[in-house]
């Protein structure tokens, strides 16, 4: 089983329990690739890779960890964690996994889901009352060439299942062009302090770019979610997710914060000119806490946290012995849930690419060709803004996560580290 992740000599499931920053330091015990259906020269090629990024200064370091039947096929870390530092890449280190965070926060919605105490066709007003007056911005051009914003109804509320398909009509504003993305931006959501509460309120001010249930595009959705997980458990955002997956799942280093002085030195960091996300939007420093608890994009994990979580997915949602969804649910979520009869349709930033669909939480491959990336008919896949990136292949029995922080590298990484993968495979 893929839950059988070991350290040099103790179990991992013993190790990553523990709470100091040396859990995990040297990292799994690694099979012969052959073992695991990889051949070395295959495998060897991601060193290559990697050394190279680094050496031309393309990223400061990186770490990389795949799993195949159960046993950890490849395990390496290079160059360093922080190019200020010079701080060497070691197991320990914590990143920002930005939207890496949304599966996490779609499987604690999921949760709620089995104990019947949320449901997907729920409309988001029943939760938080202020988005039942939400209007959509349409654009109108004039005849003198200006663009106008004019507010229509919803034709449906916003439910449940749109926040976890991104199919809400809310959107994010630092990237693309349009009027209401434009307005995201002036609207300074993030200002002061606020709670996930006040930011919903914030958010549900602004009009949606889409009718709800109509188009996939990327947004705040997850944020919004995050904060319905609150409405319905009366625990914040964290503390629901640290008591019913992260603490059991033993991701003691998975968190919105690092404000641990002894553990901040661990912090991933970027080359300096290498932090802009987009309009607005700049890698934040984890080591001072807010109020704000981003589901969507808040959280830090280490690569040996989310491979846990990534085995749980991998393994039909048990981990341990310890279940977390049904497997009934974990297939639900790795589903289409835009594909044809759905009524959505892609957006024009489309992230999750050709041959690929939108699960819940996650995107999921549903063409063996079409997309330019190598890659099995189910997977499940997600990445985060600041250059981080996770699979699960359950046709392959494999998951693999990638942690670096790079904005400007991480598209061109994550494709060509999946070709080198699916071109090391054996048999």
């Amino acid at each position: 089983m893929l839950a059988s992740i070991r350290l040099r000599g103790v179990a991992i499931a013993a190790t990553l329990l523990l709470t100091g920053s040396v859990a995990f330091a040297e990292g799994p015990i690694t099979a012969k690739p052959e073992e695991t259906g990889f051949s070395s020269a295959g495998l060897a090629r991601i060193d290559a890779y990697l050394k190279n990024e680094i050496a031309t200064d393309k990223i400061p370091g990186a770490i990389m960890m795949i799993q195949r039947n159960g046993k950890t096929a490849y395990f390496n870390s290079f160059g360093v964690r922080d190019p200020g530092t010079k701080a060497p890449m070691t197991p320990d280190t914590i990143f920002r996994i930005y939207s890496m965070s949304k599966p996490i926060t779609t499987v604690a919605a999921m949760m709620l889901v089995e104990e019947g105490k949320l449901q997907l066709d729920d409309p988001l007003s029943k939760y938080i009352p202020a988005f039942a007056d939400v209007k959509v911005g349409v654009e109108k051009k004039g005849e003198d060439g200006k663009v106008s914003l004019d507010l229509v109804p919803v034709r449906r509320p916003i439910t449940i299942q749109d926040l976890m398909r991104h199919t809400s009509g809310l959107t994010y504003g630092f990237f693309g062009e349009g009027a209401v993305k434009k307005l995201y931006v002036e609207a300074n959501l993030g200002e002061g302090d606020p709670d996930n509460a006040l930011f919903a309120e914030r958010l549900a001010k602004l009009p949606l770019a889409y009718q709800p249930g109509t188009t996939w595009d990327y947004s705040q959705s997850t944020d919004i979610l995050g904060r319905v997980v609150e409405v319905v458990s009366g625990k914040s955002l964290y503390q629901f997710e640290k008591e019913r997956l992260l603490d059991p799942l033993g991701m003691t280093n998975t968190s919105f914060y690092v404000t641990d002085t002894a553990k901040q030195a661990l912090i991933a960091e970027p080359f300096p000119n290498d932090r802009k996300i987009g309009a607005g939007a700049e890698m934040a420093d984890p080591r001072i806490a807010r109020k704000y608890e981003s589901g969507g994009g808040g959280m830090m994990s280490t690569i040996g946290d989310y491979a846990r979580f990534a085995a749980m997915l991998a393994n039909g949602g048990t981990l341990d012995g310890k279940r977390y969804l049904s497997p009934k649910t974990i297939a639900y979520m790795g589903s289409n849930h835009i594909g044809p009869g759905s009524g959505v349709s892609p957006g024009p930033y489309y992230l999750p690419g050709a041959g690929f669909g939108f699960g819940l939480g996650f995107a999921v491959r549903t063409d063996a060709g079409v997309s330019p990336v190598e890659g099995s008919v189910g997977e499940m896949n997600w990445s985060g803004a600041g250059g981080t990136t996770f699979w699960v292949d359950p046709k392959e029995n494999m998951f693999v996560v990638f942690m670096a922080q790079t904005v400007s590298q991480r598209g061109r990484l994550r494709v060509a580290l999946k070709n080198i993968v699916y071109g090391a495979f054996d048999k």
